[in-house]
């Protein structure tokens, strides 16, 4: 496991303050002593000298690229995703086998979404903040999955040129607090961001219970740090969804700030029947603010839509994830 799984178990952990420093003093010189007396060396006429090498100049680092090439998402691609969290096959089919064993599964989903001009890359969608229906170690009615199982995502979508994007479900607390303990592994090149503002309550309420929400204040902050982290590390474009199936979900959702680095996508789900997930799809889109992505269920959707169903949608959905 590398080193960034250290500094996650860090992140997680409680924060120690570090007072001392580790480095001994340089000895004194010792008084009273002399160096050595050395024989007279005769002097010898000396060899001209070559004249030095130019130095050579130190390679320019190659920028990070997104898996299968380039630093932007869209519109060289198009993301086709499983969600779910890791080993829980009730929370989506991310869940039904590890991350190696499910992706044949997924390239083969993945492959009837190919159009020309449109490249598909794969992604796991992971659930790593997931709520809960009782207040849970910390009271705030969520918890985050282990690291370990965080980081062996981590390693198959770069062994395998696949996107992650790690799902926060933040119960009673704010979207940035769970995504700060996330930092490692969002200073990846191929690790991207989702917030499901359904599962984001207000204190007295239960996850699952009643549908949450957040203001784009709350979206903003969290968009701003991640591109930060962008930006500092030189990255290339990172997914940044936004779950939605409900307007009042993200009731101020024009306000949502753009933001350079990241390609924000507005992630609409939600299941049934046909006409009604047509009749959401119509009445929540904004291909003017946000790319668009769509979710389909396996078990929950009636007569769920075929690849050739949803790439008949306009906009047509640049990210589309099955559950």
């Amino acid at each position: 496991m590398r080193r960034e799984a250290l500094r996650v178990a860090a992140t997680l952990a409680a924060a120690i303050s570090v007072t001392g420093c580790n480095t001994a003093p340089a000895a004194p010189e010792p008084f009273g002593l002399k160096p050595p007396t050395l024989a007279p060396i005769a002097p010898t006429t000396p060899s001209p000298s070559p004249s030095p090498s130019p130095a050579k100049p130190s390679p320019t680092p190659t920028a990070a690229q997104l898996p299968l090439g380039g630093r932007t998402i869209f519109p060289r691609y198009r993301v086709v995703a499983y969600y779910g969290t890791a080993g829980n096959p009730e929370m989506g089919v991310l869940g039904e086998a590890d991350p190696d064993a499910i992706l044949p599964r997924l390239r083969a989903a993945a492959a009837r979404f190919a159009t020309p001009g449109r490249r598909i890359q794969v992604a796991y969608e992971l659930i790593v903040t997931v709520a809960l229906g009782g207040p849970g170690a910390d009271g705030d009615y969520s918890h985050t999955i282990d690291p370990a199982k965080i980081e062996a995502y981590v390693e198959a979508a770069r062994r395998n040129k696949v996107l992650l994007v790690l799902d926060v479900q933040p119960g009673r607390t704010d979207f940035l607090t769970e995504v700060k303990k996330l930092r490692p592994f969002l200073e990846e090149p191929y690790v991207g961001l989702a917030l499901d503002p359904e599962w984001r309550v207000a204190a007295g309420q239960i996850p699952g219970r009643v549908i949450g929400s957040v203001r784009a204040a709350e979206v903003n902050a969290v968009s701003k740090y991640v591109a930060d982290i962008v930006r500092e590390h030189k990255l290339p474009e990172k997914l940044f969804l936004l779950h939605e199936f409900r307007s009042s979900m993200i009731p101020d959702i024009a306000a949502v700030q753009r933001r350079p680095g990241l390609a924000m996508v507005q992630h609409i789900d939600g299941f049934g029947t046909r006409s009604q997930k047509d009749a959401t799809f119509a009445a929540l889109r904004r291909p003017q603010q946000f790319h668009v992505g769509y979710k389909l269920f396996y078990d929950e959707d009636i007569n769920m839509f075929a690849p050739r169903d949803v790439l008949r949608f306009r906009p047509t959905p640049e990210y589309i994830s099955y559950q």
